[in-house]
């Protein structure tokens, strides 16, 4: 049972001075999302700010709830550095919380770099996690969604890391979004097995003699293709692949923009398409998915956009409590024990 509970249930803590808009987009969304689903929030931060936000909006919490820190890693921090010389920051009290049995999940939209390693030497790795991955779903030409790991968490892996992205990524979507024995694929320049260079020859033996669902090879085009629902690369390729994809958006609303101020005419067409584009594009925001799970940890840890909206914020923390209904971390615990590693 965790201390800050009366109960069982699920305690999510929630990194309130975490984002470009903190403390009010995080504090907000943390409260939207604790009004529509059963479980126990704690906010960590400036208590003095976090009642401000409170108050502004005219909202009820209880303060016992609010974990009080003194220090903030701001976006430019060293996060090695700063995991070491602010232990009252907000990160590193989130992860110890989830360390200590006090929170099932951390979710914070702060310094990446500073949550991952918070995440890892905080909570620690599960026995068997040769690396941590950050797994991110993209939109595909099927209506559903292509899974890329890793896209950051590290930016250089060997082959046996790009095994545990493959390992732990299928169970996450296996689990979380119902998509049974997942197709996986390798990033590469070709689909050839003889495409490539050292890493992912190396890398596609690996996934080949393993019980994964591996397809072989696949392209930069098969991601929106929907070709497979898993593909796995070096998370500094993937970082690149998420950021390009990730401005998509901006640039397709920025196009119509500046189509429609040509003409009268133009702002007329624009503004037919501007409501059915919008909804057939939906799935592409990253709003609606908040943040991204960092796999592996010993824990549930989400990690939002540094821009995350009151929206990405609030789906960042039910996405939480879907990993810990979904008892994923039992159950890759479990997977890995039986998979021998």
């Amino acid at each position: 049972m965790n201390s800050y509970s009366n109960n069982s249930k699920c305690v999510i803590a929630v990194d309130a001075m975490g984002g470009d808009f903190a403390p009010n987009n995080a504090v907000i969304g943390a409260l939207d999302a604790y009004e529509t689903s059963d479980f126990e929030l704690l906010l960590v931060g400036s208590k003095e700010e976090i009642e401000k936000v409170i108050a502004e909006h005219k909202r009820d919490f209880d303060e016992s709830k609010i974990i009080h820190t003194s220090e903030i890693i701001s976006m430019s921090e060293s996060p090695t550095n700063a995991f070491k010389t602010k232990k009252d920051s907000s990160i590193v009290v989130g992860a110890r919380l989830v360390k200590e049995g006090k929170a099932d999940a951390f979710v914070s939209a702060g310094n990446t770099g500073a949550m991952s390693v918070a995440s890892i030497l905080g909570m620690g790795r599960i026995k068997g996690v040769a690396r941590p991955a950050l797994t991110a779903p993209l939109p595909n030409g099927k209506g559903g969604f292509t899974f890329v790991s890793d896209v950051g968490a590290f930016v250089d892996s060997k082959p046996k890391h790009l095994l545990s992205y493959a390992l732990l990524s299928s169970l996450f979507i296996e689990e979380v979004y119902g998509i049974k024995n997942p197709k996986v694929g390798l990033l590469n320049v070709g689909e050839e097995e003889e495409k490539g260079y050292q890493l992912t020859t190396d890398t596609a033996k690996l996934l080949a003699d393993s019980t994964l669902n591996f397809y072989g090879n696949v392209e930069g085009k098969d991601i929106f293709k929907g070709t497979v629902d898993l593909v796995v690369c070096d998370g500094f390729v993937g970082n690149i692949l998420l950021k390009f994809a990730e401005s998509i958006i901006p640039f397709l609303k920025s196009t119509f923009k500046n189509y429609a101020d040509e003409s009268f005419i133009n702002k007329l067409k624009i503004g037919l398409i501007k409501a059915p584009l919008k909804d057939a594009l939906k799935s592409a925001n990253y709003e609606n998915h908040g943040g991204l799970p960092l796999l592996g940890v010993n824990g549930i840890s989400i990690i939002g956009h540094g821009s995350s909206s009151i929206l990405a914020i609030k789906n960042m923390v039910l996405q939480a409590k879907k990993m810990y209904n979904n008892e994923l971390i039992e159950k890759i615990i479990n997977t890995l024990s039986k998979y021998g590693k």
